[in-house]
């Protein structure tokens, strides 16, 4: 398998791949294809945080991290993370999660949240976003609310996270 970055010519494979991760998700909204087109023209959006992973020439996974804001601090919000129903439970959702984070440290940036199983991303260490002073806006279950600390140097944060407009939660 090779995680790399997303590049426009798998756009394509991309929405479908998303389109069909998300067909069964027990919260999904069946937009989160065209919420990934949005972010990708909009400010929030970071080239290098927008992966794939690829197995015998066929896209299988895609992650993207955008920027967000919390108590004035630069934030990361990863969503959504995609895998190929047919490839799922193999450990590429979480090989792009950790590729995604080494990126991310290495961008300088200190904290991804993550709206999701509480069941999953622990598994990567995401803990409770209130736990790194980071509150759920006002409609999101703070319980699903998870982020984890990228970097040691990262600076404290304490606010309410703001997500990118295109989210349509602020």
């Amino acid at each position: 398998m090779l995680i790399r970055q997303e590049r426009p010519g798998d756009h394509g494979q991309v929405y479908e791949l998303i389109k069909a991760a998300f067909a069964g998700a027990e919260h999904a909204d069946g937009n989160e294809q065209d919420l990934v087109n949005a972010l990708r023209k909009g400010g929030a959006f970071i080239p290098e945080l927008s992966l794939v992973a690829e197995e015998d020439g066929g896209i299988v996974g895609h992650i993207l991290f955008t920027r967000a804001a919390a108590g004035g601090e630069t934030v990361l919000v990863l969503a959504p993370l995609s895998v190929r129903p047919d490839c799922q439970r193999r450990g590429i959702g979480t090989a792009l999660m950790k590729e995604g984070h080494r990126i991310a440290r290495e961008l300088g940036y200190g904290y991804s949240t993550v709206l999701g199983s509480t069941e999953y991303y622990p598994r990567v260490g995401y803990v409770p976003a209130e736990e790194l002073g980071i509150a759920a806006p006002e409609g999101i279950p703070a319980e699903n609310l998870m982020a984890i600390r990228l970097r040691e140097d990262a600076p404290p944060v304490s606010g309410v996270l703001v997500y990118a407009a295109e989210f349509g939660m602020n």
